[in-house]
């Protein structure tokens, strides 16, 4: 199984923290790490695997997408769960498409775009239950060339990892004293190999993205952001995405929200907002700063509504949701901001707005008045991730599964249906 081991590092230096401290005064240190070995396959043969197979358990939620009757759920670092929505309270999963590296998906017609490690592939998905790989477009994430610290996008691709648990005897008394050696050691684990160095429905629902998006959909074009860049790709011709324009955004992007013909972006450093009139050509307008968090960004016609919150990758202290009034692009400007606990992603229908505020729940707002948003209600003791809310019904990314609502009756959110994740 394809992991991703950012938070497993932590929890490592944290251990060796917990149990090196008392111990460096011992003539006898013991030290234990796990090492990540990949496990590799032919790009041939992994192109060639990218299909719809089996249902397979949830187990690592990330990205969801909702197109006509289809959720499409991102499994990280592994593929997209293919689940039949058009009955909200009875949804079927219907298969897996096994995508080694995918992180982002998007879906315009009957063609899936998703990132391969640093790669854009385009599936064939008129028949979700028989998808199968159309096309490549090779390093358009050129900053996911690297798996945990391992090369993932040449002619051998990583499909699994091996874990192993190692324990070590070390020294006090070699070097420059205990304290010294034990910092030694954390540092070297650090560092070890495999560890990270840096049927329709019967209504037609578009394709919509949660907030915790990168790629964008407008009309013929995919808009995705790297790292620093924006990338315009034209899917006009659907099943062959081709190249167009990249411009540089910024530093430490991480989301891309479109509305009408605007592009916003999020970076940990503030908010961007492209003009989109020339599809092929974006042009910044304007952008917003703030401190140093973590940000997705939705919008309407006069407001953005952001999320702060901090966290090991997001920094800072903030948690907040700021609202921007964006009727002046070039010179958007904050008009409110609310105190959260640490929220992650929002999604708004009409003067409802939802916001996942992490362990907190889900809150839900009446945001007709920005400067005064009035809780309507706190869905609690679940951990939430991001939202996509169209048409009064709700799909929830938590920690526990994907929660389905009606909330057609905002005083009586009513639960349709849960799709449990398999620890």
């Amino acid at each position: 199984m394809r992991m991703n081991i950012s938070g497993l590092n932590i929890l490592v230096v944290m251990l060796s923290i917990l149990e090196l401290a008392p111990s460096c005064i011992k003539d006898k240190i013991t030290k234990t790490y796990s090492i990540l070995t990949p496990v590799y396959e032919s790009k041939a043969n992994v192109l060639a695997n990218i299909k719809t197979g089996t249902p397979e358990n949830i187990k690592s939620p990330g990205k969801i997408y909702l197109y006509g009757q289809y959720i499409f759920l991102n499994e990280i670092d592994k593929g997209v769960h293919v689940i039949n929505n058009a009955n909200p309270a009875k949804p079927v999963n219907l298969g897996f498409i096994d995508i080694p590296g995918n992180l982002d998906i998007a879906v315009k017609g009957n063609t899936l775009y998703a990132d391969f490690y640093a790669d854009l592939v385009a599936i064939d998905i008129s028949n979700p239950r028989q998808a199968k790989f159309s096309s490549l477009l090779a390093h358009m994430f050129p900053d996911r060339q690297y798996a945990n610290g391992f090369v993932a996008d040449t002619t051998q691709i990583i499909i699994d990892w091996i874990k192993k648990d190692t324990t070590i005897d070390i020294s006090a008394g070699q070097g420059n004293g205990g304290w010294i050696n034990c910092r030694a050691c954390l540092f070297m684990s650090s560092t070890l190999p495999g560890t990270a160095d840096g049927s329709k429905s019967a209504v037609s629902v578009p394709g919509i993205a949660g907030s915790m998006s990168r790629f964008a959909v407008v009309n013929d074009y995919l808009y995705a952001v790297n790292n620093s860049t924006l990338e315009s790709i034209s899917i006009s011709d659907a099943l062959n995405p081709q190249m167009v324009k990249s411009d540089n955004v910024g530093w430490n992007i991480e989301t891309i929200f479109p509305f009408k013909e605007k592009l916003f972006i999020g970076s940990s450093n503030g908010i961007f907002i492209y003009d989109i009139g020339n599809p092929s050509s974006p042009e910044r307008k304007g952008n917003f700063e703030h401190v140093r968090a973590c940000d997705p960004v939705i919008a309407d016609d006069n407001y953005a509504f952001v999320t702060l919150r901090s966290g090991t990758k997001c920094q800072g202290y903030t948690n907040q949701l700021d609202i921007l009034d964006v009727t002046n692009l070039y010179s958007p400007s904050k008009v409110k901001t609310y105190e959260m606990t640490n929220p992650h992603g929002l999604s708004k229908d009409g003067n409802i707005l939802f916001i996942c505020d992490g362990k907190e729940g889900l809150k839900v707002y009446d945001a007709s008045n920005v400067l005064d948003l009035k809780l309507l209600d706190h869905l609690k003791e679940m951990d939430t991730y991001d939202a996509i809310a169209w048409n009064k019904k709700l799909i929830l990314v938590t920690s526990k599964g994907i929660r389905q609502y009606d909330y057609s009756d905002i005083k009586a959110i009513r639960l349709l249906s849960t799709i449990s994740i398999n620890q």
